[in-house]
């Protein structure tokens, strides 16, 4: 699904931010990603979801290079990947609701077959009576509970979040965690970057961790 090889990043003519970073993930797999604030953990996010470019190095995503995707490929090849960012990136001007089903209205599906399995969703993530609600009404827990839901209602392939549980209470937390992992039951790769140790405990999965760019034993 995911193999980089001695990937580096830097932004301009800066220092490196990633070094000779290697690693693989299987399809079906469950990872977390940790390590200090400032370790690059947000910035190799980026690359998976095709935000960045390397420096040097190979990625391969879905089995092909990622230097091989032409410009026009790039949003076929962005919809198999969900992503959950710190900055939540939700619409002010779409209602929770809307914003959840983003997705599937930009791949072309209809709303009467997607409505039940959006609200669905908004139920698990306690959204319910937020679903015709705008972002700025929102508290910082429920616009990355609603950024949670629009990543995975479409059932990417690769599924990339960053500190999804940063803003939520430890019981949210939970059942957060177990929402990604029915997903991943279901078949979705899944990389969890957090600094919530107690989340990791709790899934008992596979940790890449990050120090001053590079990956380091656990």
């Amino acid at each position: 699904m995911v193999r980089l090889e001695s990937v580096g990043l830097r932004y301009g003519h800066g220092p490196e931010i990633l070094k000779d970073v290697s690693f693989r993930l299987e399809a079906g797999g469950f990872n977390f990603l940790t390590g200090p604030s400032g370790a690059g953990k947000s910035s190799l996010l980026r690359l998976l979801f095709l935000g960045l470019k390397p420096t040097r190095g190979l990625i391969r995503l879905f089995g092909e290079d990622v230097n091989s995707f032409s410009r026009g490929s790039m949003p076929t090849i962005r919809r198999r990947i969900g992503v959950v960012f710190q900055e939540f990136r939700l619409l002010d001007h779409l209602t929770t609701y809307d914003n959840v089903a983003l997705p599937l209205r930009v791949a072309g599906k209809r709303e009467a077959r997607y409505r039940a399995d959006v609200m669905d969703l908004l139920s698990w993530v306690g959204l319910a009576d937020q679903a015709q609600a705008y972002p700025p009404v929102l508290s910082g827990g429920e616009k990355q509970r609603a950024a949670i839901a629009r990543a995975v209602i479409g059932k990417p392939e690769l599924l990339l979040a960053d500190e999804p549980t940063g803003n939520v209470d430890p019981t949210l937390a939970r059942r957060l965690l177990h929402l990604f992992v029915e997903l991943n039951r279901l078949g979705t790769t899944v990389l969890i970057a957090t600094h919530d140790l107690k989340l990791v405990q709790q899934a008992k999965a596979p940790v890449l961790h990050l120090e001053r760019g590079e990956l380091r034993p656990v």
